[in-house]
């Protein structure tokens, strides 16, 4: 608690003080960001940091491994659909970002298996993405990377089924977007046509 605690201290006051307009603005102003980030809850992977945003600049949900899931509305609690129903309906952001994620332990716990104490609520959400398994050939499965890029490319799709993201979408309202990135080196990669290319 020590260390949370002289984090906000620093924040107090060394960030503050410079960003104190900034605060004071999205409190009188409210929230208007472009763009909707759908992130692991990996503590290494932080989109703010990667994207370089400020505070305000982008609406972020996390989950286990990232992942959108298909379209439900049925009545039981689905935060990330919840999140993105608030995002995309009522902020009215411009653009829908997945970020993937090398050494993703979600994805680790599709290839490998699930943690045996994370059986009541991971091993389940886990279960989404079995589809990815069959886009995956025999010999490659057990490369996390293409794991991890089908994801990406699965919580897009899964994107699609949300009635008002596609009407969004085909209104050229909304942009949908895939990003993978890798801790180890810091590269940012984009899909363009399907693939994934480094951003430069």
């Amino acid at each position: 608690m020590d260390s949370l605690l002289d984090g906000y201290r620093r924040f107090r006051y060394e960030i503050w003080p410079e960003e104190r307009n900034r605060y004071e603005r999205l409190a009188k102003y409210g929230q208007s960001p472009d763009t909707m980030v759908v992130a692991c809850c990996d503590s290494r992977v932080d989109p703010q940091t990667v994207f370089g945003a400020v505070p305000g600049e982008l609406f972020v949900v996390r989950n286990i491994a990232g992942v959108v899931p298909p379209y439900q509305p049925d009545g039981h609690y689905h935060g990330t659909s919840a999140a993105l129903e608030f995002g995309v309906r009522v902020l009215k952001v411009k653009r829908v970002v997945v970020l993937g994620h090398a050494q993703c332990g979600g994805v680790a716990a599709v290839v490998d298996g699930v943690p045996k104490d994370a059986g009541d609520f991971v091993a389940p959400w886990m279960g989404l993405l079995e589809p990815v398994r069959a886009r995956i050939p025999p010999e490659d499965g057990h490369d996390h990377s293409e794991f991890e890029k089908e994801v990406v490319k699965l919580s897009l799709e899964n994107l699609q089924t949300f009635p008002w993201i596609v009407e969004r979408v085909g209104a050229g309202e909304l942009e949908l977007a895939g990003f993978r990135f890798d801790i180890h080196t810091g590269v940012l990669m984009h899909i363009v046509d399907g693939e994934f290319r480094e951003v430069t």
